[in-house]
């Protein structure tokens, strides 16, 4: 993943490979049987506090950023996986230590018709 744009090299938080199996696409089929997505998520958090003091409500408790994105991933069927990753990156942010998210959501079954290994979008959101 790409460095977040506002805190650099930071401190981060990294979730690789959710898969969810979910029903987005813009073809009937897709919304019909379904398909697996991976979902990448870096978080950036200051974790300085929560290393000094080994208190796990000093950082984001990363089990349940991943149940709480595969979550929204699962739900509410939509056409663009770009709206996935708004939706992904709005759940993060939700996390009150979370100042920035990167998300990228992989759809590595779309329907295209030549060989490829992914489709991927990846965006960076920060609090306004």
């Amino acid at each position: 993943m790409t460095e977040l744009r506002n805190r650099g090299w930071g401190d981060r938080i990294t979730l690789t490979g959710l898969r969810v199996r979910a029903h987005h696409g813009v073809f009937d089929f897709e919304r019909a049987e379904g398909q697996e997505f991976v979902i990448d998520v870096t978080v950036a958090v200051d974790l300085a506090a929560a290393a000094a003091s080994d208190e796990l409500e000093r950082t984001v408790h990363y089990g349940e950023l991943a149940e709480a994105v595969v979550a929204a991933v699962e739900r509410d069927p939509v056409d663009l996986i770009e709206t996935v990753a708004e939706r992904v990156a709005a759940v993060a942010l939700g996390f009150p230590a979370v100042d920035e998210v990167e998300v990228t959501v992989h759809k590595p079954q779309a329907p295209i018709t030549v060989p490829f290994d992914d489709v991927a979008v990846t965006i960076v959101r920060g609090r306004a």
